[in-house]
């Protein structure tokens, strides 16, 4: 077992999800197989419009974020019951699949998401 302390920063990510103006994901992997996300969506940010063709536009989000809000406030809607729940600064959170969202207000919307290497590695397998 490795008992050395692993550091990565977003700054210098493993990949990334861009955007354009409305914002993008830098995503960070350690070797465990964990996987930390750092999202930011741009006021007018819309799933559908902006992160879901990146994703190869399926019907809803097909993953389970689990993260904490920085700042601004996200509406995750839940597609098959249409149920909405605003996530705003300071709230630690998880969203189940099958979810789109949108950027409410003014302010940008400042994430960080964590992913179980399980869950990654399901990822990279789509």
């Amino acid at each position: 077992m490795n008992h050395a302390i692993e550091i990565r920063r977003f700054e210098s990510p493993d990949e990334a999800l861009d955007m354009k103006a409305q914002g993008g994901i830098d995503i960070v992997k350690l070797e465990s197989g964990m996987t930390g996300m750092h999202a930011i969506f741009e006021p007018g940010w819309i799933w559908e419009n902006d992160e879901k063709p990146l994703l190869g536009s399926p019907e809803s989000c097909p993953m389970r974020h689990v993260g904490y809000c920085l700042s601004g406030k996200l509406v995750v809607r839940m597609v098959e019951t249409d149920a909405e729940t605003p996530i705003a600064k300071g709230d630690f959170f998880e969203i189940p699949p099958g979810h789109d969202a949108y950027v409410a207000g003014t302010e940008r919307v400042e994430l960080i998401l964590f992913e179980p290497p399980a869950q990654a590695h399901e990822h990279q397998a789509d």
